[in-house]
Parts: structure tokens; C-alpha cells; sequence
């Protein structure tokens, strides 16, 4: 359900980007003349039977797969661990280059894929590992081998990791007024403006495409800040990468709150959401 609400507050298709997006559902069939236009961003949720050709593209003629299918939009893999481990280790490239080429014997494609990648898993097979209400009758064994099943290096190309505790009761029954999509998206804006006037003379526009140059630049730390990031690095153990986007985040948490620089809090917020690396 989380997953489904992402697009509702992410900014609204720029013109250019808007082209794109129908470029490429266009040469995949997927337009009619009923449906010509896109007005809102892609969501793709393919199942986890998928194969290597359909999430990336491929076929005869090379087709675009599900990544580009979620260019500009949200690619969803539900039950990430149940999905073939080989599958999700294509997506490791992509993530990072934000296109993909597919090769063939008289011809290459190269198709873009700029897109937000989400996914969802169980924290074992039965679903009740670090329960408070039920008992996990999962082996140590079994949920070493479930949660293997996601690799290091693509966990590490994920910025934010968080656990979801189940929602109780009350909390459904609470008469409580919940902030809607369209108030978040007013901040999300609010936010994408300062990213783009703050990037106009870089020819980037968002904080995700900032570069380690960029970074250094735009994400810099004051002497607590720097501790405070030092010790997280070394305590989980943190790659290169993980190091970087802990940095993106932290940006774009300041950014939300409209402050001009990195704080303490911005940062120790950002570690935070990095719990699968504080756990495996």
C-alpha cells in the first residue's frame, strides 16, 4: 500500500520527461488511441516469476523491459527474496548507469531507466521473525538462507532500509486526521525546487544524481557531523556507495526542512534508515 501512494507525492512529470516516458511505452505497444498521453508517473509491480528479458528488455527485436517500463516512475518488486536471485543481480547496473544496453548480433539497444526502485520482503519465511505477538518457527538456518537471497552489493544501492512493525488495532480504529498525499507532495515540490535551482548551472536536477564531486561540494559536514558519520562507518561497516548515500539522503532530509545546510540531526536521521546494514 505504501509502495502504491510513492507516485501521488513525487513531482509531476516535467514536459521533457513526460516525451520520454511516451517514447518508450509507445515502442512498447502500450499506448492506444484512447490512452496517447501520459499525465502521471509510471508504477510497475511485475510478479516474481519475471525473467531476466522482461525485467531488463530483450526478445529478437529488443524490446524495453520492466526498468525502462518505470523510467521516471516506480519500479515495485514485491516479496523481493522470492524473486530468482540471478534476476535481481541485473538490476545491480542499471541502478547505478540509469540505462541499459542490450546487445545483439547485428545491433545494440541502450534504453533509459531512471528509476525509483522500491521493494518489500518478510523478515523470514513465516513471517513472524522479531514478532512481539507471535512465535517465528523459522530455523536460524532457513532465515539466514531467505534474507541471503538479496545480495550486498544491491542492498547497498538501496538509500533507505526500514523495518515496518505491524500496524496495531487501535491505530486503525483512530479517529486521528492522517496528513494526505497531496499535503506530503506540497513539501516533496517545495523541495525539487531547491534541488533544481540549486543544480541549474550542473545539468542535474535532483540530490540522487549527485555525483562524488557534486557531493563534496553540496554535502558538506561540520566537525560533529563528520564524528558522528565516521563512527556509523565504521560501526556497520559501510561501503564507498553507502557512505554516498547516506550523504543523498541527508541532503534531501535537509532539503525538506528547508534548511541550507547538512545538520546533525539531517544525518543521524539518514544513518537511521539504514537498518538492514545495522542488522545483517
Amino acid at each position: 500500500m505504501l509502495a502504491r501512494r510513492i507516485p501521488t507525492i513525487l513531482p509531476d512529470l516535467t514536459f521533457e520527461e513526460a516525451l520520454e516516458v511516451i517514447k518508450i511505452h509507445s515502442i512498447s505497444g502500450l499506448l492506444s488511441k484512447e490512452k496517447s498521453i501520459l499525465l502521471t508517473r509510471p508504477f510497475r509491480a511485475p510478479h516474481h516469476t519475471i525473467t531476466i528479458n522482461s525485467l531488463i528488455g530483450g526478445g529478437k527485436i529488443p524490446k524495453p523491459g520492466e526498468i525502462s517500463l518505470a523510467h521516471y516512475g516506480v519500479l515495485f518488486l514485491d516479496e523481493l527474496p522470492e524473486f530468482n536471485k540471478n534476476t535481481l543481480e541485473v538490476l545491480r547496473g542499471p541502478l547505478e548507469d540509469r540505462e541499459v544496453t542490450i546487445s545483439r548480433v547485428n545491433a545494440s539497444f541502450t534504453y533509459p531507466c531512471n528509476f525509483m526502485f522500491v521493494a518489500s520482503m518478510n523478515p523470514c519465511p513465516c513471517g513472524f521473525y522479531g514478532s512481539k505477538n507471535k512465535e517465528c518457527t523459522c530455523t536460524p538456518e532457513a532465515i539466514s538462507r531467505y534474507v541471503g537471497k538479496i545480495s550486498g552489493p544491491l542492498l547497498d544501492r538501496i538509500d533507505i532500509q526500514i523495518e515496518v512493525t505491524p500496524v496495531k488495532y487501535q491505530k486503525l480504529e483512530t479517529t486521528s486526521r492522517a496528513e494526505t498525499s497531496e499535503e506530503i507532495k506540497k513539501r516533496v515540490d517545495k523541495a525539487r525546487k531547491i534541488q533544481i535551482k540549486r543544480y541549474k548551472k550542473y545539468g542535474i536536477f535532483s540530490n540522487s544524481e549527485l555525483t562524488p564531486n557534486l557531493s563534496e561540494k553540496f554535502c558538506k559536514l561540520n566537525a560533529g557531523s563528520k564524528k558522528l558519520v565516521q563512527d556509523a562507518f565504521e560501526r556497520l561497516g559501510l561501503s564507498a556507495r553507502g557512505y554516498g548515500r547516506i550523504l543523498k539522503v541527508a541532503r534531501t532530509i535537509a532539503d525538506l526542512a528547508g534548511k541550507e545546510n547538512i545538520e546533525i540531526n539531517h544525518l543521524a536521521e539518514a544513518i537511521q534508515y539504514r537498518s538492514l546494514d545495522r542488522k545483517f
